[in-house]
């Protein structure tokens, strides 16, 4: 049980250096660099943003507390984090096919490949984190004591990504079509989440809110929400705070489970 945790302690140095050069090598050979790695989220905000305020006047939004807010204010602080989990799901998935020649390497340990990408998203989310607290700013509202729970729930987003991608990194080096099946899971899951939906302004069966909360994601993406505009801290929720906790710690007992049963077959696939 305690095997990966330890070897990502030991190699925590080694795995900073690789996440570096993993952020980097991303846009190796572009004139811009990794600057290419910030533009392409932003787009897709504002995108988003112009989409479903302008053409489908989406104007403001009414949280569960009835604080409304600019719709783009309201959109981004659901969109940092699954940005984040997104990029580190699905980067992570290919993260043994990719680092196969490393997998072969009898004295490396195979268990930090799947970590290096998730810290390798990590810059970028870092960023998006500040360009998020910018824009609340920008519309007047400021930094709190509140806001200090986004470390908490992105703590939570990359425990809960981390388990995954154990899984699916391990499972995709014998079936690499899960990496296309991730991708399509990516896809249903942002409407699910939901993102660009206000959950709270729909009618809908009691049920099927039972079902959409029953998804990881909405907890993260709620307490971000919850954070930066309803100013609620986590604890207000201990259900749906003991259930997440609950879902992640199985999540990542099976899939460290999965990859320490697979590990000795990588290198022979590979």
């Amino acid at each position: 049980m305690w095997e990966i945790p330890r070897e990502i302690r030991q190699n925590r140095k080694l795995i900073g250096t690789l996440a570096k050069n993993d952020f980097k090598k991303k846009f190796a050979g572009s004139y811009l660099g990794i600057i290419w790695a910030f533009v392409q989220p932003i787009v897709t905000v504002f995108v988003y943003w112009f989409v479903f305020q302008f053409a489908l006047n989406a104007g403001t939004q009414s949280t569960k507390r009835g604080i409304a807010v600019p719709y783009v204010l309201w959109l981004i602080a659901g969109l940092v984090p699954w940005f984040y989990f997104s990029d580190a799901f699905n980067s992570g998935t290919h993260a043994l096919v990719e680092y196969n020649f490393l997998v072969k390497k009898v004295v490396f340990k195979i268990s930090t490949l799947p970590v290096v990408k998730v810290v390798s998203s990590l810059f970028v989310h870092a960023f998006f984190i500040i360009f998020m607290l910018i824009m609340y700013a920008c519309y007047g509202m400021f930094p709190d004591l509140y806001d200090l729970q986004i470390l908490y729930y992105s703590f939570c987003m990359i425990f809960l990504t981390l388990g995954l991608v154990y899984a699916t990194s391990a499972v995709s080096v014998f079936f690499r079509d899960l990496m296309q099946i991730v991708n399509i899971f990516l896809q249903v899951l942002i409407w699910m989440t939901p993102i660009m939906w206000n959950m709270d302004a729909v009618s809908m069966p009691g049920w099927v809110r039972v079902i959409l909360k029953l998804n990881p994601m909405f907890y993260i993406v709620g307490g971000y929400r919850d954070a930066l505009i309803n100013k609620q801290w986590f604890w207000n929720h201990p259900l749906l705070t003991l259930y997440f906790w609950g879902l992640a710690i199985a999540v990542w007992l099976l899939g460290t489970h999965i990859f320490r049963k697979l590990k000795p077959h990588f290198a022979d696939v590979l």
